[in-house]
């Protein structure tokens, strides 16, 4: 196969015009310079794009004909593009003797039909977060509300295990269709490759996927859309909050000390880019013997809530460590819908109905 020159996909990124109110233009993305970054892994291409403060009002229309032009070129089997978040320093090299302004971010665009996102995230891996996200999204539809599921962790998707799938969503007029268990609408990146195949991608591909995540599927009408988050506040954090306006931020983290000082830097990450926080909640917070019913504090008891206290932002609940959890998930039958009138199930319950009067749902 032979290489992709990078001037191929400025050339046919030619003539591609973003439109400004009244209709005003600044020329193609070649002569904008909107085009900050270009890169190419074999045959995958990522497009970065930044329109600083001033966001073209056919923005949309921009990134679907840039990735329809670069994906025509010879050798590409895919490419992404995004808008970046990135804020550019000032340049302080003289022109005319100003130095030309910082660009800002662009404004996050709501998801049509839904009501709320609500990101459920954590510092750190290993805390049982992807298993309180799913629980979560069954508590709030046994509330009567309407909910998807998105597992937007890109290199680790748990969601399919979770709930027992094993589908390729439809693409109807170039929308990507959902798929359905239990009542709500999921998406994951694990439903569109190979469960043992692993995910390779470069921030600008990991992006775009989380991106056509968010836009390019017909989630509404919801009134909650749950995204699992992936721990840390990388690629897919940054995409989140520059694409979509998010209702608030869950952090979910163990008592563990160790846990919890990187939920603490997840959560000061959300309140450093104006989300708000809707609470810490304690998972595997005590070990519940299935024989004697004894507890052990096995990573300690109640640090999430003396953390939550120190940083000003509500304690939601607490989820023991119990084996019924584990089995659950593991059969992709989740504790709230398998054991909906369980001890578990009704925390998850109690914490949904605690954030809906927080969301005003």
């Amino acid at each position: 196969m032979s290489k992709i020159a990078k001037q191929a996909i400025y050339d046919a990124l030619k003539g591609i015009i973003p439109t400004y109110a009244n209709n005003a233009t600044k020329g193609d993305l070649i002569a904008s310079g909107a085009i900050t970054t270009v890169v190419i892994d074999g045959s995958q291409v990522g497009i970065v794009l930044d329109f600083g403060a001033d966001t073209p009002t056919n923005a949309d229309a921009v990134r679907k004909s840039a990735e329809k032009a670069a994906s025509a070129v010879a050798g590409v089997a895919n490419a992404s593009v995004v808008m970046s978040a990135t804020r550019k320093a000032p340049n302080t090299s003289l022109q005319g003797n100003k130095p030309q302004a910082a660009k800002a971010a662009p404004t996050p665009t709501a998801i049509p039909g839904v009501k709320h996102i609500i990101a459920v995230a954590s510092g750190k891996g290993g805390v049982g977060k992807s298993t309180t996200s799913v629980n979560l999204a069954l508590a709030f539809q046994k509330q009567g509300l309407k909910v998807g599921l998105l597992d937007a962790d890109i290199f680790g998707p748990s969601l399919p295990m979770l709930v027992g799938l094993n589908e390729k969503p439809e693409m109807k007029d170039k929308v990507i269709q959902p798929l359905s268990a239990y009542g709500l609408k999921l998406m994951s990146v694990g439903f569109l490759i190979d469960v043992d195949q692993p995910v390779i991608w470069r921030g600008p591909r990991v992006m775009g996927a989380t991106q056509q995540m968010l836009k390019d599927v017909a989630w509404g009408p919801l009134d909650v859309l749950v995204v699992d988050m992936p721990p840390g506040t990388g690629d897919v954090q940054l995409t989140m909050v520059q694409q979509v306006p998010l209702s608030g931020a869950v952090i979910v983290s163990t008592p563990q000390d160790l846990a919890l000082i990187d939920a603490r830097k997840g959560l000061a990450m959300f309140r450093q880019v104006n989300v708000p926080i809707l609470g810490i909640l304690e998972n595997m917070s005590q070990f519940l013997c299935p024989h004697c019913g004894e507890t052990s504090d096995i990573f300690g008891h109640g640090g999430a809530a003396d953390t939550a206290a120190d940083l000003g932002c509500d304690f939601l609940g607490a989820i023991p460590l119990h084996m019924s959890i584990r089995e659950t998930g593991d059969t992709g039958a989740p504790i709230v819908a398998s054991d909906p009138n369980g001890a578990i199930a009704g925390t998850y319950n109690e914490i949904a109905e605690t954030l809906m009067k927080t969301l005003l749902v």
